[in-house]
């Protein structure tokens, strides 16, 4: 375990701080997926409508993680983990206050670019920060914070959206809530030091940027890059274009919305388990492993769920998709830090991330854009088992074991 000395902080307290950030983020994100829900009820949007709400987001996703992680390499990892903090939230607080879905799409944008931002720039920071036998046990667990952050969200979602708060409709409630993390980014400014590996690479702040993004593709990294932008883009794709859609799913599958937020709130129980075996089993077996036998389970899982028609086994194969995606999830944002030096690791993870939300834009407007034109929910659960093999693949033939590695 890490001391707090000399500008250092313990293990668990690194991972508390930044994993109630991390848990902030998934709230946000867990919470338009209800939202979407209600608006589609209240402003009586049509499934592409739907579907552009959550690519908006991946688009902001996208350019935040590429010019947050830029940055990262530039100014440091927690300055940008703090701002992007404080924009993402002001943004998703404001848009409760919109009446138009352009002016929502507007803000959800700026949500976008402050999530998109801070994921990577986070997991950079507390793999930089941990000894080697631990780091990619303790990067899990911080993504395992997300599951608290969707739990919090499902919770809100079941009692305050469909609940009336005259004159405000409960999803404007919610999303307000949202806005609550900014005030966490003072605490941040306080107790948080940087990056000990930024810190000590005093040579990264006299780089340019487009140095550091053409030695991203330089010969020592360009496999590793390939590898970790398809990686990036089917596991987004696939998890935007499924999570995104559940609680609409389960509404186009005959069941009222209030009853659709309790059963996907009981599915985002088992990513819990899903991230602690993973953060169990990485050390152990290593990323790979965890990575490919989680990314295969998530394919299995999601073309059980989208042909599934009785409760049973939704619920059962709902559960086993959360505790395989998400498990694998927390193996991406240990894995990808692990690639690249610390002078450039905050661009190579925000370039793959950024790659990745590019996925995230495609997902849910395919979903919108197919059930508009009447496919069944079975055949474009399909699509997205396909993509997520291709992940698979990629990681088997262009992947290296980074298990025990020291960073440079």
């Amino acid at each position: 375990m890490i001391k707090q000395q000399n500008g250092q902080i313990s293990r668990n307290k690194l991972l508390g701080v930044a994993g109630i950030g991390w848990m902030f983020d998934a709230m946000d994100v867990g919470i338009l997926s209800f939202v979407i829900a209600a608006l589609a009820i209240d402003w009586g949007l049509n499934p592409s409508q739907m579907g552009w709400i959550g690519s908006v987001n991946s688009i902001g996703m996208a350019v935040g993680a590429l010019v947050f992680g830029v940055l990262a390499d530039k100014i440091g990892r927690k300055k940008v983990f703090m701002w992007t903090l404080i924009l993402f939230s002001i943004a998703s607080g404001l848009s409760a206050f919109t009446t138009t879905l352009a002016l929502f799409l507007i803000f959800r944008f700026f949500v976008g670019m402050g999530l998109g931002g801070e994921l990577p720039v986070a997991s950079t920071l507390v793999s930089e920060s941990v000894e080697t036998k631990e780091r990619g046990r303790v990067v899990v667990l911080l993504e395992s914070f997300w599951a608290a952050g969707w739990l919090i969200a499902a919770i809100i979602s079941y009692f305050v959206i469909p609940a009336t708060f005259w004159p405000i409709e409960g999803w404007r409630v919610a999303l307000i809530l949202t806005a609550l993390p900014a005030f966490y980014a003072i605490y941040i400014r306080m107790k948080l030091p940087d990056s000990p590996q930024f810190v000590a690479k005093a040579e990264a702040k006299k780089r340019s940027v487009m140095q550091n993004i053409a030695e991203v593709w330089s010969k020592p990294y360009a496999r590793s890059t390939l590898m970790l932008w398809v990686l990036w883009f089917a596991v987004v794709f696939s998890y935007y274009g499924m999570f995104l859609w559940l609680p609409s799913v389960m509404v186009g599958k005959g069941f009222d919305l209030i009853s659709s937020f309790k059963y996907v709130l009981i599915m985002t129980l088992a990513q819990l388990p899903g991230y602690f075996t993973a953060a169990w089993f990485i050390e152990k077996l290593g990323r790979k492993f965890v990575l490919v036998t989680y990314l295969i389970g998530t394919a299995a899982s999601a073309y059980v769920f989208g042909n599934a028609e009785s409760v049973t086994i939704l619920l059962i194969s709902g559960m086993l998709l959360s505790f395989f995606n998400l498990g694998a999830w927390g193996a991406l944002y240990a894995y990808t830090p692990e690639q690249y030096p610390a002078i450039i690791r905050g661009t190579g993870a925000g370039m793959a991330a950024a790659v990745g939300r590019i996925g995230g834009i495609f997902g849910p407007l395919l979903v919108g854009t197919l059930v508009a034109k009447g496919y069944a929910i079975g055949s474009v659960f399909a699509i997205f088992c396909v993509a997520i093999l291709i992940g698979v693949a990629a990681v088997l033939f262009l992947g290296k074991e980074t298990k025990q590695v020291e960073l440079d």
